[in-house]
């Protein structure tokens, strides 16, 4: 029970900074151009784990190799559309909960590729997940934003990505699968840099610490803690402590950047809410309210 509840405190810190990570992203692409932020933040990442995974390199196949690769494709898409979402949006809380449906559109995703009916409850908590996004879009009429429109197409590719990962993971080591994905996203996010973004002329030192605190902090160090936890506390329970990443990204931009969230806003920022604890809990919301 002690070593559960260490692993819970670590990973609700996970979920802080991958919350800051936002910020740090936003900060940095102030800066940086965007798709060049990311295949050089992505293409670090890489590195600093592949002395950790280069005996599994010699021993993967071409075939192995080139999965990971098709399944990092698919990550640097994701990726490379929520990084321009943020840089066209001024509403990241919301954005961060229209991508906390991507976890919801996983059994969906899966039922197209795999053949995986949903459970029931999917089906109850889909509409309250609309519902919420209708909300999002309600301001004198419905206006979805093309930022709002982005982080849903993020949220879909995102769903696709965890689907054909999961699949993947049971036959490839973990540590290596997730190196090649690292590398082909940098490699990718460096590529579109090139070909459609113009090199800064000068970068504030500033914008290196912005940079500096995302790849170490919000990448590298939250994903250790993550999967630490993960090791040591009940799937269910971990999924449903996931869940405050919207939440603490709605506090830090509201802090941050005064963020204004309108009673719509907020009511479709809940029902989204709402709509996930519903799916991850099977419908018994009471066990939030249980010993953990």
């Amino acid at each position: 029970m002690k070593s559960e509840r260490k692993a819970a405190t670590i990973l609700v810190i996970a979920t802080i900074l991958s919350a800051l990570g936002w910020i740090f992203s936003k900060e940095t692409i102030q800066g940086l151009p965007p798709f060049g932020f990311v295949g050089l933040r992505f293409l670090t990442a890489s590195l600093c784990l592949l002395p950790f995974c280069l005996g599994s390199l010699r021993r993967a196949s071409w075939r192995d190799i080139r999965s990971a690769a098709l399944v990092g494709c698919l990550l640097a898409t994701a990726l490379m559309s929520w990084i321009h979402a943020i840089s066209i949006s001024d509403t990241l809380g919301e954005g961060a909960f229209i991508l906390s449906l991507s976890m919801l559109m996983v059994p969906f995703v899966a039922w197209i590729l795999f053949g995986q009916r949903p459970k029931r409850i999917f089906w109850v908590s889909l509409p309250i997940a609309i519902s919420g996004l209708a909300f999002l879009s309600l301001k004198d009429g419905w206006q979805s934003s093309s930022s709002q429109l982005w982080f849903l197409f993020n949220a879909v590719i995102l769903a696709l990505h965890f689907n054909v990962n999961s699949k993947y993971s049971q036959t490839l080591p973990i540590l290596l699968l997730t190196c090649i994905q690292l590398f082909v996203t940098g490699v990718i996010g460096l590529s579109a840099s090139v070909m459609f973004e113009s090199v800064p002329v000068h970068i504030e030192p500033s914008i290196w610490g912005w940079f500096t605190a995302s790849t170490i902090l919000a990448t590298a160090l939250r994903y250790v803690m993550q999967t630490t936890a993960q090791k040591q506390i009940i799937p269910g329970n971990a999924a449903l402590i996931m869940i405050l990443e919207p939440i603490w990204t709605v506090f830090l931009s509201i802090a941050w950047y005064g963020e204004q969230m309108s009673l719509n806003k907020m009511v479709g920022c809940g029902l989204i809410l709402f709509a996930l604890i519903l799916y991850r809990t099977d419908g018994k919301v009471t066990t939030l309210f249980q010993r953990g």
